[in-house]
């Protein structure tokens, strides 16, 4: 079996942790792991598989010989460096915004559709956590029963800012414990005029605002699952919001099926053999997803699920899964098998 000489660029940084945890038992056949960071970072040590690594300084010349390079530094690392990556032979997987809705770039979760790995040109990308689990869910209903409508609102997890949001929520909670009055640098957004404490607190908006009163959270939301699926004229609406936990994103999902007289047992079925898909759903034992079971996992949990009462073609739904895991550096490790496996890389 072929083995393949990898990089991660960003690997100091929250998803770039979990990469390297999570490629150390990857069916992905390892000769060399490059870890790259930015100059601040560089000289520091990381650990693969019992062994010490350097991290190096991200060039242009530090992907000589690679042949998969995970991106998770941020857009305008990924927009500095993609081409020279590229260039010198390797694959790009990209964990970042900067080319998801990029025509030419395929936007890939591998258990809906691993088919658009093949119009690839040396660059794939990763999509947002909480699309990624949404679609997920949303796309063995929509093959067995048909998709028009989709309304979700998301709980999610302040690891999805980063690091230092974070380190953030813990301090902010060691404050208002205390009784002091909390410190905030960060959220809703590093670039938006006033912040707000996260801690006890659940912040309507992820991102800045953008056209249309949604920001740009739901925005990538809304369009990331039209080109997904494959559906330009799916109608969805998003609501995102940071609840105060640490790690795991949750969503309230409505969607309004095609067919007549489904029910909501069928629906569970259908999820129940979905790859990737972990089907937790009985009220009676009060059986249902939680980020407090979901995190440090690779499925995505579905359960709560039930018929609308006043739309017999509607249904609800409760969807978890840990947004660093199955959100980032999983599904982008589940891309390189899948090149791999395809004969793509």
């Amino acid at each position: 079996m072929k083995k393949y000489n990898v990089a991660i660029v960003g690997v100091t940084g929250a998803v770039g942790e979990k990469l390297l945890r999570l490629l150390e038992n990857a069916a992905i056949e390892i000769n060399e792991l490059h870890v790259l960071a930015s100059a601040r970072s560089k000289g520091k040590k990381v650990l693969f598989r019992g062994e010490e690594l350097t991290v190096a300084e991200t060039t242009e010349s530090a992907f000589a010989g690679i042949d998969i390079a995970f991106f998770s530094a941020g857009g305008a690392i990924t927009k500095k460096f993609h081409r020279a990556a590229r260039n010198a032979g390797a694959i790009v997987i990209d964990n970042t915004s900067a080319f998801r809705m990029d025509a030419e770039t395929p936007l890939v979760v591998p258990e809906v559709n691993p088919e658009a790995l093949r119009n690839h040109t040396r660059l794939i990308a990763n999509p947002n956590c909480s699309t990624i689990q949404m679609v997920a869910a949303l796309k063995p209903i929509e093959a067995a029963f048909g998709l028009s409508r989709v309304i979700v609102s998301t709980y999610q997890a302040v690891s999805g800012a980063g690091l230092h949001a974070l380190e953030e929520l813990e301090n902010q909670t060691k404050a208002v414990l205390a009784g002091e009055e909390p410190i905030a640098t960060i959220l809703p957004s590093g670039g938006d005029k006033k912040h707000y404490p996260i801690a006890f607190n659940a912040i309507p908006q992820i991102d800045l605002f953008s056209e249309d009163g949604y920001t740009f959270e739901e925005w990538k939301m809304m369009n990331e699952t039209k080109k997904i699926m494959g559906r330009p004229d799916l109608k969805i609406a998003a609501t995102c919001v940071r609840i105060p936990v640490m790690s795991g994103h949750s969503e309230s999902l409505y969607l309004e099926i095609e067919q007549e007289d489904v029910t909501a047992d069928a629906i569970r079925k259908v999820l129940s053999q979905a790859p990737g898909i972990v089907l937790q759903d009985d009220p009676s034992t009060q059986t249902y997803p939680m980020v407090t079971t979901a995190v440090n996992q690779k499925e995505t949990y579905v359960g709560r699920v039930r018929r609308d009462v006043d739309n017999p073609k509607g249904f609800h739904m409760w969807v978890v899964s840990d947004n660093l895991t199955k959100g980032a550096a999983w599904n982008s490790i589940q891309i390189a098998e899948k090149m791999i496996e395809m004969g793509l890389v």
